[in-house]
């Protein structure tokens, strides 16, 4: 029933945007969404090609562009407009918690005690410059 829902949308979305006599590159510049999700959108596998958040934004803002009313649609077709969701899996690797062993990683407190230093060198300078000019 989902599948039939979305190909129904999207030849209906097909249908509407040959009558307007546009291209597909010609709704892509006016919707700034790309031209192969535009066609994956009038061939029903929007949420094969996107993640189901974009798929449901992409499909209400063509359907504005066409002149349709996403709410009438979204009652027309509500299948076509469910999320679905997919259990993912985790993968362990860039991103994770693990711990890596790079070279350079362990930065010891000494940097950090030449840095706090230096800083605490220059307000002090700064102070007496300012208090030997009488700003102070």
């Amino acid at each position: 029933m989902a599948e039939e829902d979305t190909q129904k949308l999207g030849s209906l979305f097909r249908t509407k945007r040959e009558e307007m006599n546009l291209t597909l590159k010609e709704v892509e510049n006016a919707t700034s969404i790309r031209m192969m999700y535009l066609q994956s959108i009038e061939e029903g596998k929007a949420q094969q090609v996107l993640s189901p958040v974009y798929s449901l934004g992409f499909i209400r803002q063509y359907a504005s562009f066409l002149g349709f009313n996403p709410d009438q649609l979204l009652k027309d077709y509500p299948e076509a407009f469910k999320i679905k969701k997919e259990k993912q899996e985790f993968d362990y690797g860039i991103g994770t918690l693990e711990s890596r062993n790079m070279q350079g990683a362990k930065k010891g407190v000494l940097p950090n005690l030449i840095w706090g230093g230096a800083v605490v060198v220059i307000l002090m300078a700064a102070w007496y410059f300012a208090k030997f000019l009488g700003v102070f």
